[in-house]
């Protein structure tokens, strides 16, 4: 979200009587875009299912066959190339560039998000549904105001009512309306008086959207699409799980950085010709979960989608999975999601926690560690390592963990530390990008994510041309 004009005093603004309209605006706004965000992941997890189970059986397959994955994977591979070469927009930003939360999309390139979005999330691919959501709701609530003001309102007031509709369409996606909230003021980079502007009315939106989800949910009983899980226990932090942290903070800077290379150089060859690769790049994701489903004995879902799902049940019995199959994981997973990332639509967040979680399980193995404590550390340094937001993977990493996150949280935040050190001390796996030594970190990280945004639309016009 842009931040409004320096020039005009926040707190002016807070007292206002403007002010106030725009919080009642935020509260009206909430209900429809967190009911469509809802319907929205009620239809991916009908897409999931149909794609996944139905259809196997509707051609007389006693079940899901083992190839079948490279099914869905190469129609999401079609799909997507093609709302990429020819809709507007180009279903959205890519997620190789990581997580922003800035601006908002025209309304005619609010369908293609949304069907890349759909194609991706529902057939399989590993990415996650919190960046097309933000969008979508950034975007709806942009349309809501010019239709309210006949497109007369300034931009600052647009900026505020975007990040109101992302807050809503994204509060409960996250287990709670704080933490959607708390990740959308550490993506903005906002802060004093100003983020209070913004978030206020976020928050309500995001606060009325929480009980949209959860009336809709008693009605179709469809559930919440909360990545929360809960009834875990953790053991208390000791002095050996801090240091167990710190290594796997500096593990998941390297994986990390590994991820984004690899999508990052493969995103040029993606963007050249996307109609034809992006199936390509389906049918080898599709591949990989066939391999470790065959090698492994566990369902090829495993290494398919965001995670969100696999979550669960991975963090309620770690002992189903031996090192090598949680190591096998860790590789299949991670080809999958740089794949994803260069060519697909989507959010970069669950896949990386999920792929934070079993490598912190499978550190769990050696002794100083429960697995609790060592999925929750490795979520928050994978997290941080994908997203660069320190505050907000803690959040994460322990929110969704339940009372659990609360006995582990010093572990997080060691190796939610540590990650992002080493992170930022590693250079830009971006292509051209000038290493980690030629400006300050802090001032090479801020100017990143807008320059990886023109790169990545400078692609998108020159596959288009």
């Amino acid at each position: 979200m842009t931040p409004p004009d320096p020039a005009v005093d926040p707190f002016t603004v807070l007292r206002s009587r403007r002010y106030l309209g725009l919080l009642a605006l935020a509260a009206v706004i909430g209900v429809p875009i967190s009911a469509i965000a809802y319907w929205f992941l009620a239809l991916v997890g009908l897409v999931q299912t149909w794609a996944f189970e139905a259809l196997p059986a509707g051609l007389g397959f006693a079940g899901a066959p083992p190839w079948w994955p490279l099914v869905p994977l190469g129609v999401a591979g079609l799909l997507v190339g093609l709302t990429v070469r020819y809709l507007p927009g180009h279903g959205g930003e890519s997620p190789a560039d990581g997580f922003h939360a800035g601006g908002f999309p025209e309304p005619a390139a609010l369908g293609g998000i949304a069907l890349a979005a759909l194609a991706s999330i529902g057939l399989g691919v590993v990415v996650g549904p919190e960046a097309p959501l933000i969008a979508i709701g950034g975007g709806l609530a942009v349309i809501a105001l010019r239709l309210a003001t006949r497109g007369a309102a300034p931009a600052s007031v647009a900026s505020v009512v975007a990040a109101t509709g992302s807050f809503a369409a994204v509060s409960t996606l996250f287990g709670s309306p704080l933490a959607g909230a708390f990740l959308m003021m550490e993506a903005a980079g906002l802060g004093g008086a100003t983020a209070t502007m913004v978030l206020v009315p976020g928050l309500l939106g995001s606060g009325i959207g929480s009980l949209v989800f959860l009336g809709l949910d008693s009605w179709t009983g469809f559930g919440t699409f909360s990545l929360a899980v809960g009834d875990l226990h953790a053991d208390s932090p000791t002095v050996r799980g801090l240091g167990w942290a710190v290594a796997a903070g500096v593990v998941a800077a390297g994986l990390c950085f590994a991820i984004r290379w690899a999508a990052l150089r493969l995103r040029p060859v993606v963007v050249r010709g996307p109609v034809l690769v992006t199936p390509l790049v389906g049918l080898a994701i599709g591949a990989l979960a066939v391999v470790y489903a065959g090698t492994t004995g566990h369902a090829a879902t495993d290494v398919l989608f965001s995670g969100q799902d696999a979550l669960g049940p991975l963090l309620h019995d770690p002992a189903a999975y031996g090192l090598g199959a949680l190591l096998l994981l860790i590789v299949c997973k991670g080809l999958a999601y740089a794949g994803s990332l260069a060519s697909f639509r989507g959010g970069p967040t669950f896949p990386a926690m999920y792929i934070g979680a079993v490598g912190g399980t499978a550190l769990a193995l050696l002794p100083g560690l429960d697995p609790v404590s060592g999925a929750a550390i490795g979520m928050g340094a994978m997290t941080v390592g994908m997203l660069r937001l320190p505050m907000t993977s803690v959040l994460l990493a322990t929110l969704f963990l339940g009372t659990a996150g609360l006995t582990v949280m010093p572990l997080v935040i060691v190796a939610v530390v540590t990650s992002y050190v080493v992170t930022l001390r590693l250079p830009d796996p971006a292509p051209g990008s000038p290493s980690a030594g030629d400006d300050p970190p802090a001032t090479a990280d801020e100017h990143r994510a807008p320059e990886n945004r023109r790169a990545g639309r400078q692609d998108h016009d020159r596959a288009e041309s």
